[in-house]
């Protein structure tokens, strides 16, 4: 699972997800800066043949890349190494379950990320172990524990808003408590099969 997950991250960085507006002009290869031509050299035979959007985000990774240091640079050519060797379809799927992933709403996303921040600090042991039984289970099981992850997430922050939204606000007599509410979520949002950053 982790190596669907630097599978993920690497085509994010390399752009081959986000699809940008179709009217862009496309980029001729004379046009990149050396820096960008060395970075996107194995791309140099076909880039001509590159939908104009490609070449863009192609050229933004180019961009990204100058800005990094060795050691993240050595993680990208890992990622992209593994990248490479695995089969176009398991590259389709990885892009359709980002593109799902995208689909969900924010607050959804944004509990799914901070549940990957948490996995990636358990102890290898652990990760392991919860990585084999994620693997056992049936994608009924697996939808339903992260329903259930998430409405004790969603709880957890509806205790932060206030009971009687309109009333004085304890710490600023003059001031009211917002009357926000929370953000609604489907009940039974159909989650993505499989997304690596859904632990």
């Amino acid at each position: 699972m982790t190596n669907r997950i630097v599978i993920l991250l690497l085509a994010l960085l390399l752009s081959a997800i986000a699809y940008a507006d179709s009217d862009v002009a496309s980029i001729p290869w004379a046009s990149l800066s050396q820096a960008e031509q060395r970075v996107l050299k194995p791309f140099a035979g076909q880039w001509d043949k590159f939908e104009s959007q490609r070449q863009q985000r192609l050229q933004k990774g180019a961009q990204r890349w100058k800005n990094m240091d060795a050691a993240q640079r050595e993680r990208i050519k890992k990622r992209f190494k593994r990248w490479q060797q695995i089969s176009p379809s398991e590259r389709e799927q990885i892009r359709e379950r980002y593109l799902r992933f995208l689909s969900l709403p924010p607050e959804r996303r944004e509990h799914l990320r901070e549940r990957y921040q948490k996995f990636q600090q358990l102890p290898p042991a652990r990760r392991q172990e919860l990585r084999q039984r994620w693997d056992r289970m049936e994608p009924q099981e697996r939808r339903r524990m992260l329903d259930k992850q998430f409405q004790r997430h969603e709880q957890r922050h509806l205790r932060d808003i206030p009971a009687n939204p309109g009333a004085r606000n304890p710490t600023n007599p003059g001031a009211r408590i917002p009357q926000s509410r929370p953000p609604q979520v489907p009940h039974r949002q159909q989650m993505p099969r499989d997304t690596p950053g859904r632990r």
